[in-house]
């Protein structure tokens, strides 16, 4: 398959032997939509605003100083904020985009927040939280979680089941793998299946597409990926790619109830080539 520039310099960001720059990566999947994208100049951006929190720092480094000098940096000097009035907008999802228009969905705001915080020396991590996205500082002397969406605010294990019963409008019993941290990929697949979602709920099935093939190349096991690109490789008329990728699916033994679909597609597919 034949990569385009940004989805190739994406490929060699995620076989690199190093950490994966988070940054970086989001930047050339925003390329990818926008070609004009210097992702340069967004590093830099990131690299400027750090550097002014580190001038607004206390001389007493304590956690919860460095974590109120970025929130009083990025909302109240910058204004970043939660889009909550346009929360389904694809510009929500596109770091350059944030960055511009200081807007953003809980994901995205939280990559900002953990730029600058890592390039502080205060390094803070994803938490793999249901129906929204929590950071937390990379310290396991800290059980402090932070809601980059929410202005930064400061929670603490309540604050969390309070915030979870606010997401999905009824209580839930907190559970362990509500916290966990998630790798820079998981991060990335998280994002790009934001983005997905939105384009399948407007039919934009060619943009759905390229999302989809993305997903698959920061995260190629992923199995239900692979079947959902086969089906859009079928809508959009591609079969000989739909074939092939429904067919690697069915030989992953995926769960019975996945199986009749697949095969109707593979069916018709095979009645009309």
């Amino acid at each position: 398959m034949k990569f385009s520039a940004p989805r190739q310099q994406l490929y060699r960001l995620l076989r690199q032997s190093s950490e994966l720059n988070l940054a970086e990566a989001a930047l050339y999947i925003a390329q990818e939509d926008n070609p004009t994208l210097e992702v340069a100049a967004y590093l830099n951006a990131l690299d400027t605003m750090a550097l002014e929190v580190e001038e607004r720092l206390p001389t007493s480094l304590y956690p919860l100083k460095v974590l109120q000098t970025i929130n009083r940096y990025l909302y109240e000097d910058l204004g970043f904020a939660g889009n909550t009035q346009f929360y389904y907008d694809p510009r929500n999802s596109f770091l350059n985009e944030v960055i511009d228009r200081r807007l953003g969905i809980p994901i995205t705001l939280s990559l900002v927040y953990m730029e600058i915080a890592h390039r502080l020396d205060f390094p803070m991590v994803g938490i793999n939280f249901p129906g929204h996205f929590l950071i937390r500082p990379d310290r396991e002397d800290m059980s402090i979680y932070v809601d980059p969406f929410y202005k930064g605010e400061i929670l603490f294990e309540q604050d969390c089941c309070d915030r979870i019963t606010q997401v999905f409008g009824h209580p839930m019993e907190l559970k362990p793998e509500f916290f966990q941290v998630i790798s820079p990929q998981q991060f990335l697949v998280r994002m790009l299946t934001n983005l997905k979602q939105i384009y399948l709920n407007n039919n934009q099935l060619e943009k759905c597409l390229n999302i989809s093939e993305q997903i698959l190349l920061v995260d190629p096991k992923c199995g239900g990926e692979l079947r959902d690109r086969g089906i859009l490789y079928y809508h959009v008329g591609r079969w000989s790619e739909a074939q092939q990728d429904l067919q690697d699916y069915l030989a992953q033994n995926p769960s019975p109830e996945q199986i009749p679909l697949v095969h109707k597609l593979l069916n018709q597919m095979n009645d009309f080539s």
